[in-house]
């Protein structure tokens, strides 16, 4: 919040009804602006994505990076307006995204005679299943297994290049060290090497 900001609010009233600290009142400017972002924010309209799309990318994504309790989901992150962003910006990516999720719409369909979104989570489990471990895949979900490789890649590249990602991680960051007394010696054991 920027002083001339602050000053507009206090002065907007009648100076003998303000007996706020400096604090107080850029607490309560800081509020106001917060409301009235909140009152004009719109949702989000995704660019790529169809509105059936989107909710399905917004239900996978959540699958992939399910709220816990270090942190929110990959939804709570973002990821489902990055991935669309990532559509735009990549264009070569959109066929192998619109074709992996209609491939999840068909295999539903075809096993529980419903689209993913209206399938249980039981039935979900199943099908993602079957693409989540490409090693242990049958070879008919081979189109599965690649759009679902590239999904959860891609879902974790948003999440955790995030704050909320971050943190997560517990990532500190690079730090400077004054004085590099060389890798741990349990570090140096699990690695079977040494100094000499």
């Amino acid at each position: 919040m920027r002083r001339r900001d602050v000053l507009k609010v206090l002065l907007a009233a009648p100076a003998a009804t303000f007996t706020w600290t400096d604090a107080e009142a850029a607490q309560a400017a800081a509020s106001a602006q917060a409301a009235r972002a909140v009152s004009t924010a719109k949702p989000f309209v995704p660019k790529f994505f169809t509105a059936n799309e989107f909710k399905l990318v917004r239900v996978l994504t959540d699958i992939v990076i399910p709220k816990d309790e270090r942190s929110g989901s990959a939804t709570d992150a973002g990821v489902p307006e990055f991935m669309d962003f990532m559509m735009i910006d990549q264009p070569t990516r959109q066929v192998a995204m619109r074709g992996g999720l209609a491939w999840l719409d068909l295999e539903c369909q075809k096993r529980f005679d419903k689209m993913f979104l209206a399938c249980t989570d039981a039935e979900r489990t199943a099908v993602l299943d079957d693409i989540a471990w490409p090693a242990k895949a049958e070879p008919e979900f081979a189109h599965g297994v690649a759009f679902f490789n590239n999904f959860r890649d891609l879902t974790a590249s948003g999440f955790w290049t995030t704050r909320m990602g971050i943190d997560d991680l517990q990532f500190m960051g690079n730090r400077s060290v004054a004085r590099w007394n060389g890798c741990p010696p349990e570090a140096l054991k699990k690695l079977g090497v040494s100094y000499e």
